[in-house]
Formats: structure tokens, C-alpha cells, sequence
């Protein structure tokens, strides 16, 4: 099905590229990405994925906005304070294109309901702020097969990797955090302080990782560099990458 005249104006920039070209950009207006958390890491994804075409979008946040987010969160202002977070980004998202479909859930992802959320999804992408939901969100899509581009940022680093539990011999999350993290303590930005661009430039590189992982089938970006883990620096700054290997043992995705 070939886009209409209006839409292969918008994305020309995208059509141009032989790497993603029309059958790309098809691909990526039929993608459906549930965006877990649009704090500082979800706020700059949402922006680049709605920007890149991507058809449906499914927004999970539980938060309301505060004054101190607007050092990191672009999508907010100062009269959004105290109004749903996800309510305003689905908003965002019909203002800036009004043909992309976008559902908001303003409720904490959690093991009871994760299922329901990640459902019919073709990727999640996960910046959420705790380690119980991060392992939920992980273990949902290991069970319902979907990819996840998992994202956290902290200080000046940031570090974005692509999962896919599901396949044979590739890593999930709890892969690589294991089972002391499936808490909800774990450093937050209030206490250890953020960089405002750091959050950016991460949940700016967790989308393009997303459109790679949504581009693969179309030969697009190469390969999905599933249980890589890119490790930001942004006092250096430099970029290093480390493979994360599957546990033999681990009790979301060993039975793959």
C-alpha cells in the first residue's frame, strides 16, 4: 500500500535514504511502539519517533508534571504543572501529526498488568525511572515475543540496548541486571542530579535504535544489535559498546 501524496512529501527526507526508502517508511507507519515512561528519556523518543512516522504510539506513564522536569522533559511547559503526563504526550503527538494514532494510559506498569499494556505491540521502548518496572516491562515482552529497546540515564551517562529475549540465543534484560535489581530502589536523578542534554541525547539514540529494530525486516539499518549495550559518556564524550550475553539460567527467557 503506497502512502499518500501528503505523507511522501513529509517524509521525503526518510524516502531519499536507500536505507530506508518507501518500504521503509510503509513499514514504520504500520508499526505500533509502546512507550513506557515520558520523563526525560521518553519526552526527546516520543518526539523522533512521532517525527520518524511511526503509525501508532501507546504512552504509559503514571506521573503528573512537576516544575523541576522542565529541565529535561521538552514536551512540557510551566502551565502543564500538576496535569497527567501521558495525557499530554498522546496531545503532543495529535498536534504535531494528526494521522498517527496515539493511545495514553495514565497508570504505573507493573507484573499485574504489563501483559495487557505490551500487547499486539511490534516494539516496546522502555525509559522508565525503577528497576521492578524495567524487569516487568522485560519479562512481558519476552512472553508476548516483542522486541525491547530498554534505555536509563544517570548523571552524564546514559545507556540504550535492544532485546529479544524470545529468539534463540539472545539475551533479555534480566540478562544483564539479573535478580538483585527486581525492586523498586534504585538512584534517582533527584538525588544524584542529571545533565538535561544527557537525557536527551540517550532518549534521542533510544529511538534511533528503535527505528532500527523496526526497519530490520525492510534490510533497513542492518542489523538490530540484539543484547548490545551502548554506554553513553557525555563528560568525554564517547560511546563504547558491550555484549550482553544469555543466562543459562535466567527465569524469563532460558525456555528460548
Amino acid at each position: 500500500m503506497a502512502l499518500p501524496p501528503e505523507r511522501l512529501d513529509r517524509f521525503a527526507r526518510h524516502i531519499v535514504l536507500p536505507e530506508i526508502g518507501g518500504a521503509g517508511q510503509h513499514a514504520l507507519a504500520k508499526a505500533h511502539v509502546v512507550l513506557v515512561g515520558v520523563g526525560g528519556i521518553g519526552s526527546p523518543a516520543l518526539q523522533y519517533l512521532a517525527g520518524a512516522g511511526i503509525g501508532k504510539l501507546s504512552v504509559i506513564d503514571d506521573d503528573r508534571v512537576e516544575p523541576s522536569n522542565l529541565q529535561r522533559q521538552t514536551i512540557f511547559s510551566e502551565c502543564d504543572a500538576g496535569k497527567q503526563k501521558a495525557e499530554l504526550a498522546a496531545l503532543w503527538v495529535q498536534e504535531f501529526d494528526s494521522s498517527a494514532e496515539v493511545h495514553w494510559h495514565a497508570e504505573r506498569l507493573d507484573r499485574e498488568n504489563a501483559a495487557g499494556l505490551v500487547d499486539n505491540a511490534d516494539l516496546v521502548l522502555d525509559g522508565c525511572d525503577n528497576f521492578a518496572t524495567r524487569l516487568a516491562v522485560s519479562d512481558a515482552c519476552v512472553t508476548a515475543h516483542v522486541p525491547l529497546v530498554s534505555a536509563a540515564v544517570g548523571r552524564f551517562q546514559g545507556q540504550v540496548g535492544a532485546f529479544a529475549g524470545h529468539l534463540p540465543g539472545q539475551p533479555c534484560y534480566r540478562c544483564f541486571v539479573g535478580e538483585a535489581f527486581d525492586a523498586d530502589d534504585c538512584d534517582t536523578c533527584a538525588e544524584d542530579g542529571v545533565l538535561g542534554a544527557m537525557v536527551g541525547w540517550t532518549g534521542t539514540f533510544a529511538a534511533l535504535q528503535a527505528i532500527r529494530v523496526l526497519l530490520a525486516p525492510t534490510g533497513g539499518l542492518g542489523d538490530p544489535q540484539w543484547g548490545r549495550l551502548h554506554v553513553l559518556n557525555g563528560l568525554e564524550p564517547s560511546l563504547r559498546t558491550m555484549t550482553i550475553a544469555k543466562d543459562p539460567q535466567c527465569r524469563s527467557c532460558s525456555a528460548f
